[in-house]
C-alpha cells in the first residue's frame, strides 16, 4: 500500500470510531514477530505499552518486523510498516512520515503518551536507517 492509498482510506472514514477500527485492523494484519526477536535491544523505550522494533537490511532494502501488547500502538506500527518495510534508504528518507501520520487524521485524537510512542518508533526507524 503506497501512503497516497493509506491516506486515502483514512479520508473514507467520518468518525474517529471507524479510524479506531480500521487501525485495529492494520495491526492484526501486522506479520508476526518472533519471539525471540523481543529482545531489549529491539524494545522503543518511552512507549507506555511493550513495543518492539527489529531491523536488517538485505540488498539494499530494509526490512522490519514489529510488535506490540497494545492494540492501537501494533496499528500504529502497522502503518509504519506499510510505509518503510522493504524500502531502500533514500525511499525512507524522502518520506515525511510525520507528515503522512497528521494527514491521516491521528494525532488529535491520539493520547500524548501515544504521540510521543509513535515519535519513538519513528526515531528508531530513522537510526537504523542512517
Amino acid at each position: 500500500m503506497t501512503p497516497e492509498e493509506l491516506i486515502d482510506n483514512f479520508s473514507y472514514l467520518t468518525d474517529w470510531e471507524d479510524k479506531y477500527r480500521y487501525l485495529i485492523e492494520l495491526g492484526e494484519q501486522l506479520p508476526p514477530m518472533p519471539l525471540e526477536e523481543k529482545i531489549p535491544t529491539n524494545k522503543v523505550e518511552g512507549c507506555m505499552s511493550q513495543v518492539w522494533i527489529s531491523h536488517t537490511e538485505q540488498n539494499g532494502k530494509h526490512l522490519f518486523k514489529m510488535d506490540s501488547d497494545a492494540h492501537i500502538v501494533r496499528g500504529l506500527e502497522a502503518i509504519l510498516w506499510l510505509l518503510v518495510n522493504d524500502k531502500t534508504t533514500d525511499d525512507i528518507k524522502a518520506l515525511d512520515i510525520e507528515g503522512i501520520f497528521n494527514e491521516l487524521g491521528l494525532s488529535e485524537h491520539l493520547s500524548p503518551t501515544r504521540r510521543n510512542g509513535f515519535a519513538g518508533m519513528v526515531a528508531r526507524i530513522k537510526e537504523a536507517v542512517g
